[in-house]
């Protein structure tokens, strides 16, 4: 479920972009943002997929079903059977981007395995397209695993961290 200052950015993001209608669809939650205006046809970038990334994105946005099948980050088998007890919470990220368990590289890591922490606590930072975004704990408790590694890309929804709850 996205947040209410994640859809602000998304909004923003699509208002200084040529994208006219933007979608976004998550385990049964979908969101639409459409531009008002005068629309124009032009053709949608197409790219290799092998070799060419476009840079700058297509005002005719080609929508892709909702069924299509997308990668997952491997977890470990010892993490899944830890996230099955009740009492320990996973802190996801929100976005991809790069894992940063600090705010620069000289600087202590926010957390480390066995710090207390309350629903407002910085655990790490999220960097997206040169966005550095504060991911707090949003719960109470003691982390008991730090699951990504400093400068790790991260999908959305990848556990980040494991909390044991009060």
């Amino acid at each position: 479920m996205l947040k209410i200052q994640e859809i602000r950015e998304i909004i923003k993001l699509i208002d200084q972009s040529s994208i006219e209608k933007f979608s976004y669809e998550v385990e049964g939650t979908k969101l639409v943002l459409k531009k008002g205006g005068t629309q124009q046809a032009v053709p949608a970038v197409q790219a290799d997929p092998i070799t060419e990334v476009p840079v700058a994105l297509p005002v005719a946005v080609q929508e892709v079903p909702a069924a299509t099948p997308q990668k997952e980050a491997p977890i470990a088998s010892a993490n899944v059977e830890a996230v099955q007890d009740p009492s320990l919470h996973k802190i996801t990220s929100p976005m991809v981007g790069t894992f940063y368990s600090a705010s620069s590289p000289e600087a202590e890591a926010y957390v480390k395995s066995g710090d207390k922490v309350s629903e407002n606590t910085i655990v790490c930072i999220v960097e997206a397209m040169k966005l550095f975004n504060e991911i707090e704990a949003e719960v109470s408790g003691e982390i008991v695993e730090i699951l990504a590694e400093d400068g790790q890309l991260v999908e959305y929804g990848q556990p980040l961290f494991l909390v044991k709850t009060k």
